[in-house]
């Protein structure tokens, strides 16, 4: 297209997003409502959840794999959804790639760096991304004087996927979560799972008015908006006729995925097609 300045590259190409199971639909809805114009392929790794507690070979293997398979539906970038994929692959598979790629982990350290005033930061994720100490390393490469305090909060992924975003039983194990984190005196809570957002009321009562949350998805879309402006290769806003602007695919459990999107997204979604994802 003449708009784009990266030869052989069409603006009116989709993003691949993708994570590891509906966590990233936080990532996509932030896309959709900030770059109305942009199309998205969404890939969710469903049958090979949750990457919270696998190691970082597999999560590199899992992630070649996903991005083979979105280069197939001929993506101009790529957004990894996922904070444990972000931490534990982005470094790694952005070296074999000629078309750009953001995790959500390098945006939301950047914002916590700059809203906190006190200096003191926490994190929940699960327990790759907090082990992988990648928000901390991030954070102290842009201001080594804060201090980061991670926590990992394994069980808020199952409760958000059971739908469970209000239920007292959650509220409990946010409580007992944050209780550790809280009485470090942090200004600025990230919230650094995908899965997070959508508990982001329930943190935010808990935490109170005097700590500030950072939802890395919400600063994920403004970096990718930021990123296709700077490459020259952001969708101007046409479309082409009977073309879907959001396409979404699944490796298992595709019925299950549908609900969730459907509860969350500001789109209705109405065809989830599942691949063999071990086939790319």
């Amino acid at each position: 297209m003449k708009d784009c300045k990266i030869e052989n590259t069409d603006c009116r190409a989709a993003v691949g997003v993708f994570d590891s199971g509906v966590g990233g639909l936080t990532v996509a809805r932030e896309i959709m409502r900030n770059l109305p114009n942009e199309r998205i392929v969404y890939f969710g790794d469903t049958a090979r959840l949750p990457y919270g507690s696998k190691s970082k070979e597999t999560i590199i293997r899992f992630s070649r794999q996903i991005i083979r398979f979105l280069r197939t539906q001929n993506v101009k970038a790529i957004v990894i959804a996922c904070n444990t994929a972000s931490a534990l692959a982005l470094e790694e598979v952005e070296k074999e790639l000629d078309i750009p790629i953001i995790g959500v982990v390098k945006p939301g350290a950047r914002v916590a760096s700059g809203v906190t005033e006190n200096g003191r930061i926490g994190v929940i994720g699960t327990e790759s991304t907090i082990n992988s100490h990648m928000y901390r390393q991030m954070i102290r490469q842009i201001d080594p004087t804060i201090t980061v305090y991670g926590k990992a909060c394994p069980l808020f992924v199952p409760l958000v996927e059971e739908g469970w975003l209000k239920d007292p039983v959650t509220e409990e194990v946010a409580k007992r979560y944050l209780d550790e984190l809280l009485r470090k005196d942090i200004d600025t809570l990230i919230l650094g799972c995908t899965h997070y957002p959508l508990l982001r009321s329930l943190v935010g009562r808990i935490a109170g008015d005097a700590v500030t949350l950072v939802n890395p998805a919400y600063e994920t879309a403004k970096e990718l908006e930021r990123l296709l402006l700077q490459r020259g290769i952001a969708n101007p806003g046409e479309k082409e006729p009977g073309q879907e602007p959001y396409r979404f695919f699944v490796s298992d459990a595709a019925d299950k995925f549908k609900n969730f999107a459907n509860s969350i997204l500001p789109y209705d979604v109405e065809t989830i097609r599942k691949i063999n994802i071990e086939e790319y």
